[in-house]
């Protein structure tokens, strides 16, 4: 990192669920002398990233140090300033730190400045637009996303951002067509990882579980293993199998001590297990770690399912009051079950008038609605989170529940059983709940639907079939009397 007469090339890597820094390659200068010493922390990170891959934090955060420490005293690099805000929204996410995005906007925008947009700087175009999908700002996360694509279409980290985006505003089609690009691409962990995640979405679970395999078998770093191995984990979860989802999760935490996403699927796996006591702990390790608004109001919810009123409330107070980059929906979901479901409403309104279409905020939009007594409209955003694809017990939940109170009994209890039988513990307050419903609703009778029903006869109006009955008798038909036979001549 403190060579000199070095080429410096910049690359970004995938977003989303994992953002990937962008690479600075170098050229060796000392050639013939020897072989080159090890890479360090920072060299490690832009290896990572240059494959796609994630980098240890400690390695990140060592490249972040060192562009720093560049940048004071070369502040005309525009690669680097790219490569600086990109590493700084990287570690915003992995970190759950909203405070990095301020400074890995600066650092863009001082890149464009160094080099405008004009003059081809797609890597500070391709940050922003990684940087606003971690803010969850979808629609200038697409508008990044297709100008750096429009500029350079084989450019293959866009497609990650534009992914998410895609997803985040409920264009599936779109999505559906960037992963095909990115497929096209890019061969390695990261595309299988995505792949997994699309297939999941479309409710192809097998496919799902087969592609997030392959990418664990092909991570290139304890980091990227531990992502897909959380990958697995999440996705034995959703399918009600948390015996597994513990030993995957298990797996992913041997390999990196206090990763935030394998903790808190762990504490939900335990939760599952009724090993509350190991949920609690690793609650708060999850949320010391990765403090995500979805990870608060599940932790929260756990802490009231067991009674523990009063460290609930105050994790639901901590997610009302904390600043949030993608906090919309469980802040909806706490307002709509532990709080104000008309500022739920007004919430998931806004969120729908910007675009923001996902199954996600369909779900959230339609529950807020329910819980504000216009079922009759929740119903509507109810079908459009379940219809997509997704299996979701949650998503079945709202949509039964929404059911049984607009007394559609047959529908409900089919989407109640649906979530019990996708996950019997996908919530420690709403699975009880659900359970509780299906057997309020109790057996379906025996009797036929009336659509289902066989047709009787059609009735006979009442004048037709008096005037039948008074009509006489028809006279039976006569014959004529056949002829005499002829007499035999002389006789």
């Amino acid at each position: 990192m403190k060579t000199q007469n070095v080429s410096r090339t910049v690359l970004a890597a995938g977003v989303g669920a994992v953002l990937a820094a962008t690479a600075l390659l170098y050229v060796p200068e000392l050639v013939g002398q020897g072989p080159p010493p090890p890479p360090g922390p920072a060299e490690r990170a832009e290896i990572a990233a240059h494959a796609g891959a994630q980098a240890a934090l400690p390695d990140l955060a060592a490249l972040i140090t060192d562009r720093e420490g560049w940048l004071r005293a070369h502040p005309d690099d525009d690669a680097s300033w790219a490569a600086l805000g990109t590493a700084y929204t990287e570690r915003g996410t992995r970190l759950g730190d909203v405070r990095d995005y301020p400074r890995a906007e600066r650092a863009l925008r001082r890149s464009l400045a160094e080099r405008p947009a004009a003059s081809g700087n797609l890597d500070a175009q391709l940050g922003l637009g990684a940087l606003a999908g971690a803010r969850g700002d979808w629609r200038a996360a697409k508008q990044w996303g297709e100008r750096v694509r429009k500029a350079d279409p084989k450019r293959w980290p866009v497609y990650p951002v534009l992914i998410d985006a895609y997803n985040g505003l409920g264009e599936y089609g779109a999505a559906r067509k960037a992963m095909e690009g990115l497929e096209g691409l890019h061969a390695g962990a990261l595309t299988r990882s995505r792949a997994a995640q699309s297939f999941r979405d479309r409710g192809w679970r097998e496919d799902a579980d087969a592609a997030a395999l392959d990418a664990a078998a092909l991570a290139e770093t304890d980091a990227e293993k531990a992502a897909s191995l959380a990958r697995l984990g999440d996705l034995a979860w959703e399918r009600g199998e948390p015996e597994e989802a513990l030993s995957q999760f298990g797996a992913a935490l041997r390999l990196v001590r206090d990763h935030g996403p394998s903790l808190a699927g762990r504490a939900r796996a335990l939760a599952g297990l009724g090993r509350t006591d190991e949920a609690l702990r690793d609650w708060r390790a999850a949320l010391d770690r990765l403090p995500l608004p979805e990870y608060v109001l599940e932790a929260g919810e756990l802490h009231e399912a067991v009674g523990l009123d009063g460290d609930a409330r105050a994790l639901y107070e901590r997610l009302r009051t904390g600043t949030w980059a993608r906090g919309e929906v469980a802040l909806a979901l706490l307002d709509a079950d532990h709080g104000d479901p008309a500022a739920a409403v007004r919430r998931m309104r806004a969120e729908w008038a910007r675009g923001h279409r996902s199954v996600a905020v369909a779900d959230a939009l339609g529950w807020a609605l329910h819980r504000s007594g216009e079922s009759k409209e929740a119903l509507e955003y109810a079908k459009r989170a379940t219809d997509e694809g997704l299996r979701s017990a949650l998503f079945a939940y709202h949509r039964g529940e929404i059911e049984r109170t607009l007394e559609l009994t047959g529908p409900a209890r089919r989407h109640l059983a649906e979530a019990l039988r996708i996950n019997p513990a996908f919530s420690p307050l709403l699975a009880p709940r659900a359970t509780e419903a299906v057997a309020a609703l109790g057996e379906p009778s025996d009797e036929l639907p009336k659509e289902l029903r066989p047709r009787e006869a059609p009735q006979e109006e009442p004048a037709r079939q008096r005037a039948r009955q008074e009509k006489p008798a028809a006279k039976p038909e006569t014959k004529p009397a056949p002829e005499p036979a002829a007499k035999p001549a002389g006789g």
